[in-house]
């Protein structure tokens, strides 16, 4: 099963946040998951970032792909650079 690292949107309209999630690629965006790792929310002023490290570390070991957004969350918040460290 080809897993990825995405956004789910939640909330209301004109006032979105969002879910990091593991999914399945080939589920729909607001669809299925398999596990919640994580919150966005870029409508507060500064934007709202919370990843649990253990388990988008876990994931991205296990193969997830994380989309090119979730990339530059994970990269953001400092994660992206520990699991190259550990992958090296």
């Amino acid at each position: 099963m080809a897993t990825r690292i995405r956004l789910k949107r939640m909330g209301m309209k004109k006032a979105p946040f969002y879910r990091v999630v593991v999914a399945d690629s080939r589920s729909p965006r607001d669809g299925r998951f398999i596990e919640e790792i994580g919150i966005y929310n870029p409508t507060k002023d500064p934007a709202i970032v919370q990843i649990d490290e253990e388990k988008a570390l876990k994931w991205l070991n296990n193969g997830a792909q994380p989309s090119d957004t979730v990339k530059a969350l994970l990269n953001k918040a400092g994660i992206l650079d520990k699991w190259a460290q550990k992958k090296a």
